[in-house]
């Protein structure tokens, strides 16, 4: 096939296929992070926050008909695509609708689980008039060319195609994984083994499951029912429909690194669930690199996102002891350094920080305001937090722990509540 039919039949297919995006999920090993905003609307990376991936992952795939379920505490979540991504044109056929959880089908039933998200809304994915159904959770950190799945899964013929993450066989056990044969057809589907299968390619890693899947929307539709009025059933993807997929007809699974952006030809195939204070953590100040493995500087497969208008970056003061500045650090837009030193470190649009501070390993989460000879190391401020003056976290384990979440990972989550009990207290 010419490169010309190849493009041809990746546009057709896109067109034909909708994301459907999973955000309800709460996301409570974040602590308090996810007090006020589910898991998907949690910030990353200095500007934007976790659901803009498979958000810019189904856009830049072509996928332009989107919808969104929400559910636990939606507000910054459902303000955030409506302020970011109302750029679709219904005239061009083209949609990103947002579904709460709105009891559609009764007076009694919010979503009970995530196929019965899917279920409650087929009248409006009956509308968007698509052939093929690409089930997203919106809580992941990557880059994925969705459409390369779903043409596997057409050439494939599966009544589902599964994304699959290679990892290796002892770390496999957290996961949701699965036995494929020499073709990767699944053959079993096993939660959190003790003893995870090998591949047949390599007996030393194991395929879990990304909680991505293609489904022909007839197939789904009709399976969507049947599962409805199953009073068994926990209406779930993992826990109920998949299985049965595999058990009575064709799973197929798709490997992540075959349709994976990478930052470049050598880099890992960059998958991240930032669902605890300590990953998310890590995995925001892994931007800091020197040549980090999620490239955010790609304008081929950009992340979009809501962009704030503010002025650049400011940093101010040139004194031995009071000098504004950042090495190996993220700095956005609208910030201002005042006679800070700041090492290793993220800060989020529009902090603030003044005169003989110091932040060191810091995720600073939007609007916080350091004040004055406050030293911090490995934290993670939450948005809007106001340091008080002469503050210092990371140098007594024990006296943290007092007053702020401290993880098992030694990393210190700061909230306003943390510090406003402090100060009561002091």
């Amino acid at each position: 096939m010419s490169s010309t039919n190849r493009l041809a039949r990746r546009s057709r297919l896109a067109h034909r296929s909708m994301a459907f995006v999973l955000a309800g999920g709460r996301g409570s090993r974040l602590r308090e992070l996810t007090d006020r905003r589910v898991k998907p609307a949690v910030y990353f990376g200095g500007k934007t926050r976790i659901i803009d991936f498979a958000l810019s992952n189904a856009l830049n795939s072509g996928i332009r008909k989107i919808a969104v379920a929400t559910q636990y505490k939606a507000h910054s979540l459902i303000r955030h695509c409506q302020r970011g991504w109302n750029f679709f044109r219904a005239e061009r056929n083209e949609f990103l609708d947002i579904l709460p959880a709105s009891q559609r089908m009764n007076d009694q039933s919010w979503y009970r689980g995530t196929a019965d998200a899917v279920a409650q809304n087929i009248d409006i994915v009956d509308s968007y008039g698509v052939d093929f159904v690409l089930i997203l959770a919106g809580d992941h950190i990557y880059k994925m060319d969705y459409e390369r799945m779903i043409e596997h899964h057409v050439a494939s013929g599966a009544d589902v195609t599964i994304g699959c993450l290679t990892v290796p066989r002892k770390e496999a056990s957290a996961f949701g994984v699965m036995a494929v044969d020499a073709n990767d057809v699944i053959t079993s589907f096993l939660e959190k083994p003790a003893d995870p299968p090998g591949t047949p390619d390599d007996p030393d890693v194991t395929l879990a499951s990304m909680g991505i899947y293609v489904f022909n929307w007839d197939f789904l539709r009709d399976l969507l029912k049947k599962d409805a009025e199953d009073p068994e059933s926990t209406h779930d993807f993992g826990n109920d429909l998949i299985p049965d997929i595999v058990a009575g007809g064709k799973a197929q699974a798709h490997r992540f690194e075959d349709s994976c952006v990478r930052a470049s030809t050598e880099a890992p195939a960059y998958w991240r669930d930032v669902g605890t204070v300590d990953a998310f953590w890590r995995a925001n100040l892994d931007l800091t690199n020197f040549a980090p493995d999620l490239d955010l500087w790609d304008r081929d497969w950009p992340i979009w996102t809501y962009s704030e208008s503010v002025p650049p970056a400011k940093f101010i003061h040139d004194e031995d002891d009071r000098r504004g500045s950042a090495v190996s650090s993220l700095i956005s837009g609208g910030c201002i350094v005042s006679g800070t030193e700041i090492r290793e470190s993220l800060l989020f649009t529009m902090v603030h920080t003044n005169s003989y501070s110091s932040l060191d390993r810091a995720v600073v989460l939007p609007h916080a305001h350091i004040a004055r000879h406050a030293r911090l190391s490995n934290v993670v401020i939450d948005r809007g937090v106001h340091i008080p003056e002469g503050l210092v976290v990371g140098e007594d384990a024990e006296e943290d722990a007092r007053w702020f979440r401290v993880t098992s990972g030694g990393v210190t989550l700061i909230t306003q509540d943390m510090i406003d009990a402090r100060e009561a207290a002091l």
